[in-house]
């Protein structure tokens, strides 16, 4: 598929009037903005498409949908899209499951709206998109900040939910929602001043980094969309925990399957600081450690998700 991408690594080379220009790759920051030009633009693959919801263009993928009112929902986290699911997206697609993914306001593909970003936000656009699909009940995967999500659209919508997989769900820590939560342009500014630094920090999702060479230039793609900052910002500013230990307080008296998946050398969100809290809401879940991985053991040992997918899933 082929992406939009000013040359941030390197910069741009312009010839105006005989002479050559350098533009910065700083100078591309927020520069795209996410219109209908920029969709006709895009080359998708096989089962993506964009469907307009009630907060903007929502960029998706299915694949197996016919029939298709059951489904495997995959739900990226804080900053990344849907693209950090494609082993476990095209791993289900090969066991003939019916499986969605899609791109969170404010991320990859999908429109930026000048909204808060809350996880009720996130939630709804789930839920929207099912609609669409004619999809009644699902399983939802929440990676990292997208367990907040399926958490939430399990709180506005038990009914919908087959069973709960949280891989490395940031979810389950104290936060407290900012006492402003509107965001600034100077949090903006900062914000991109620090655009040069964030495809490298990306790299410390991984145990051995080693392995994903091109993770940080594929992160950097992403910063060339106008309103990224404030979408992460605003996402940021939002989180609140109590709304949400209501709701696991609420799965642990209900019949929702929960599994909670973890990378063993995890240092983004680190199990040891909220372990016995989660010991308290949600006791009936079943656990697992993923050995040799960090934040995204799905794609750093993808043997043993897979096989763990396979026996929660009963796929054999």
């Amino acid at each position: 598929m082929r992406r939009v991408m000013p040359l941030l690594t390197l910069g741009l080379a312009l010839c105006v009037g005989g002479t050559t220009l350098f533009v910065s790759a700083e100078s591309q920051y927020e520069s795209v903005t996410k219109d209908a030009l920029f969709r006709a633009d895009l080359e998708l693959p096989s089962g993506a498409a964009f469907v307009r919801l009630s907060e903007g263009f929502t960029y998706y993928r299915q694949a197996n949908e016919e029939p298709c009112t059951t489904a495997d929902v995959l739900v990226h986290g804080f900053s990344v899209p849907s693209y950090i699911w494609d082993p476990t997206y095209d791993f289900l697609v090969s066991k003939g499951r019916c499986v969605v993914t899609l791109d969170l306001y404010g991320r990859g593909f999908s429109d930026n709206p000048d909204v808060a970003y809350t996880d009720q936000l996130f939630a709804t656009q789930v839920l929207e998109l099912l609609d669409h699909l004619k999809i009644e009940k699902a399983t939802l995967l929440g990676l990292s900040n997208g367990g907040r999500v399926v958490s939430q659209v399990a709180g506005l919508a038990p009914e919908r939910v087959d069973q709960l997989i949280y891989v490395a769900s940031s979810g389950f820590r104290d936060v407290s929602r900012a006492a402003d939560p509107e965001v600034s342009q100077e949090e903006i500014d900062e914000l991109i001043a620090r655009y040069p630094e964030l495809p490298a920090g990306q790299l410390s999702d991984f145990k051995d980094p080693t392995n994903f060479q091109d993770w940080d230039d594929k992160y950097a793609e992403l910063l060339v969309h106008r309103g990224f900052a404030r979408a992460l910002i605003s996402t940021r500013k939002n989180h609140d925990s109590r709304e949400l230990d209501g709701i696991h307080a609420a799965l642990a008296a209900s019949d929702i399957r929960v599994t909670t998946i973890w990378g063993d050398s995890d240092t983004v969100v680190v199990y040891a600081g909220f372990a016995e809290k989660l010991g308290r809401l949600l006791p009936k879940r079943v656990e697992h450690f993923v050995p040799e991985s960090g934040h995204l053991p799905h794609m750093e040992n993808r043997p043993f998700v897979e096989a763990l997918l396979t026996e929660i899933l009963s796929l054999e």
